[in-house]
């Protein structure tokens, strides 16, 4: 039973080479045309791709054109090829500016280059790069229902902007780069300010004020410890319920303290 199972499943397989070798051979556009349409819909991309790469020369200029070129943007796309999918897809808008898929290529050009998008340790040129075209997306389609996912899209990546940059920040307090933590990180509240991670950088920006006054030079402390006092009043404003506060009242009132003692 097995072995028949086997011969059954080998005659379907080369049966079904002979079929496709037989429309990759063939040079009538109709039948490779739906024949490319056929193996895209059963999801047999990897058979559809050479198909359609094929038949955007046999059918330029014909009306057949300017869908070949939208399936086969998606054959890339369904093959997880993000970068060569984006371009086809602008390449579907350049050449067909009034077609009937434009605002969706424009959209999928955008949403391919946002899922290049790598992770916030690695470079960040695809994640401006995608925050640039899902707005330029926006700009053009402001009433598009996608224009809302767009707008997803656009915080999510911000939002890991803000979070590469923190991380880079953060490694200057870890290091004890007190001086240089605090322009870092006040740095990051402005680049991103609507980022999510506000409140640890107003809490590091106190603890590295504080670090940096007991680590100064004389005539420099009184007026470090200064800012250190400012820099509560900030976070205390601001967070005033933080799980962070307790530590904040205790660096207040170290600060306190050893200005009292200078000042005595």
């Amino acid at each position: 039973m097995i072995r028949q199972t086997l011969l059954l499943s080998l005659s379907i397989f080369l049966l079904s080479c002979g079929e496709y070798q037989k429309v990759l051979k063939s040079s009538d556009v109709n039948y490779k045309y739906e024949k490319a349409v056929e193996y895209y819909e059963k999801a047999d991309f990897n058979r559809a791709m050479p198909i359609f790469r094929e038949l955007t020369t046999m059918v330029r200029a014909t009306k057949k054109s300017e869908s070949v070129m939208y399936y086969l943007s998606y054959c890339h796309y369904n093959n997880a090829d993000f970068l060569m999918s984006s371009y086809l897809f602008r390449n579907y808008i350049k050449t067909f500016p009034n077609g009937s898929h434009v605002e969706e290529c424009t959209y999928m050009s955008a949403y391919c280059v946002y899922l290049e998008s790598p992770s916030h340790t690695l470079d960040a040129t695809y994640t401006r790069k995608a925050i640039v075209e899902l707005q330029q997306f926006i700009n053009r389609y402001p009433n598009s229902t996608r224009s809302v996912e767009c707008e997803k899209l656009i915080i999510e990546l911000h939002n890991k902007l803000a979070y590469k940059s923190f991380e880079n920040a953060k490694q200057y307090y870890t290091t004890e780069y007190y001086k240089s933590a605090i322009i870092a990180l006040n740095n990051v509240l402005i680049d991103f300010p609507g980022n999510k991670y506000r409140e640890e950088i107003h809490f590091l920006i106190l603890k590295s004020s504080y670090e940096l006054a007991l680590n100064s030079i004389s005539t420099k402390v009184e007026e470090r410890l200064d800012n250190t006092l400012d820099a509560y009043m900030v976070f205390k404003d601001n967070y005033p319920n933080s799980s962070f506060i307790k530590q904040a009242s205790r660096i207040e009132q170290q600060t306190k303290q050893t200005l009292n003692k200078l000042n005595n």
